[in-house]
């Protein structure tokens, strides 16, 4: 089980105060009828309260240059607000017009307030848990993860980062650095390096394995592979319209892995050996990944309402190096709505599939998908249980699948609001359905599992606080600490 506290960082940003023109500082114009809108050629753009950032990184969000007729009941304006938000460099954004230096001129003032951009993107902590087929608890052990960057470099926009994780055994090293505006044009650049030193568990129940370079033969609930990853990706990206982004990447790194000699264990209620996906030894993994992104969420993090939808394809490719061939696509899309009491209700759906023989740690980690055991901390999956498997499905066979879905919905309460060190608190639950296969349950599910049964497929939900604060955005959820709850975990004829 864990306890786990995670800080994001698109929660990063703040509650803004409210946007628009202000009216006291309009120039003097009769007043519109219905059918009028209020125009001005805009003169110039003034920037306010901007002590560290540079001014041409708060321009670089703002569609409008001298010379431009302004229309007051524009939405670029408030859109342009939330850009302003989106960087996490300020804590509120306000804008206004002042009179010209000539009739029918104006001039946009841009008010910002800086905030702390030395952030704590993410942190993990927590105890992992085991157990054996019988559901009896097996000894913990802890695991703890910290990643932070500087997203504002002396007020230059650039992205400066590094985390680390550590769990039993195991050692996670990341870093990176990503400049919005590469060499002054409107592609951004992305450069990062990653390390790990770890291992990973297999196995349904009853495994038996064998590894000389890891220890005698052994007969455990689960086998181990070893391995190490080191390597980087170089990636870019272009904004395709207010609220599209267009992102590239490509990724080099290579594996050392020591895989069992055999294995097997029992797959529904026959035995068969165990497919551990990776190449024993040294291996080369090189991949090209593209992705789109749609958001028009009102804030990042404890936003309101809006649209995120994002449509990713990675492929491994043999002519770049790669010894993994594959391709994995990854749709997703989550909604917001302000209900009239003020709460907020928020539904998402997420599907993806594999096609061919990509490495485990890039296949779909069950848990990545269920709230009641730890997700991956920075690539390590530090705990060895089996799904909780509420519905008694096949889910319990699962581990890490070419296919996954999930759909969820959440309702959200806001039970504070501030302007300082935490800017707003809201609590939640949440509760979907999952689930993870791999290709030949298609085609051959497990044996011992009949009807919907076979199905792999599981519940899950959560209950928990979300806070917008100085530091960060934080979630802080209860859902490992519920999964201390037995469930089912054997074979269901």
């Amino acid at each position: 089980m864990s306890l786990r506290l995670r800080l994001g960082l698109l929660g990063a940003l703040a509650v803004a105060l409210p946007a628009g023109v202000s009216a006291a500082d309009e120039p003097p114009a009769a007043a519109p009828t219905a059918s009028q809108r209020l125009r001005y050629t805009l003169e110039d753009i003034e920037i306010r309260g901007n002590g560290r950032t540079a001014a041409r990184v708060i321009l670089r969000h703002v569609p409008f240059h001298a010379g431009d007729v302004l229309d007051v009941g524009d939405p670029e304006i408030e859109l342009a607000r939330y850009r302003l938000l989106g960087t996490g460099f300020f804590s509120s954004v306000s804008m206004s017009l002042r009179r010209g230096g000539r009739r029918g001129a104006a001039v946009l003032v841009i008010e910002v307030t800086e905030r702390n951009t030395l952030v704590v993107q993410n942190l993990w902590f927590g105890i992992a848990a085991d157990e054996d087929t019988a559901g009896n608890a097996k000894p913990l052990s802890g695991f703890l993860g910290l990643e932070a960057a500087e997203t504002n470099l002396a007020g230059t926009g650039i992205a400066l980062g590094a985390g680390i994780a550590v769990a039993a055994q195991q050692l996670a090293l990341r870093a990176h650095v990503e400049d919005p505006a590469f060499a002054g044009t409107t592609w951004s650049g992305l450069f990062s390096v990653v390390y790990a030193d770890a291992r990973d568990f297999f196995g349904s129940r009853a495994v038996i394995w064998e590894s000389p370079q890891l220890g005698a033969a052994q007969a455990s609930d689960y086998a181990i592979v070893a391995y190490q990853r080191y390597g980087g990706t170089l990636g870019t990206g272009h904004a395709l319209g207010l609220f599209s982004q267009l992102g590239l990447d490509y990724h080099l790194e290579q594996i050392d892995a020591i895989v069992p000699t055999a294995a097997s264990h029992l797959r529904g209620d026959t035995r068969e050996p165990i497919d551990f996906a990776i190449h024993p030894g040294k291996s080369l993994l090189s991949t090209l990944r593209a992705s789109l992104t749609y958001d028009s969420r009102d804030l990042p993090f404890l936003p309101r309402r809006g649209t995120l939808a994002s449509a990713a394809i990675t492929a491994g490719v043999p002519p770049l190096g790669s010894d993994y061939g594959y391709a994995r696509v990854e749709l997703s899309g989550q909604r917001w709505w302000e209900l009239p009491w003020k709460h907020v209700l928020h539904a998402s759906a997420f599907v993806g599939g594999i096609a061919g023989s990509a490495p485990f740690f890039e296949k779909f980690y069950i848990g990545d998908f269920t709230d009641l055991i730890p997700d991956r901390v920075l690539d390590l999956t530090p705990d060895r249980r089996q799904p909780p498997n509420l519905l008694g499905t096949s889910i319990i066979e699962e581990r890490f699948g070419d296919f996954a879905a999930k759909i969820d919905l959440e309702y959200r309460v806001p039970i504070f609001t501030g302007k300082r060190a935490i800017y707003g608190i809201d609590a939640f639950v949440s509760g979907g359905l999952w689930g993870v296969a791999a290709a030949r349950d298609l085609t051959s599910p497990p044996s011992g599992y009949t009807g919907l049964r076979r199905i792999p497929v599981d519940l899950t939900y959560n209950v928990g606080v979300r806070l917008d604060t100085a530091l960060g955005g934080a979630t802080i959820a209860f859902s490992n600490l519920l999964g201390l709850i037995p469930a089912g975990t054997t074979v269901q004829h």
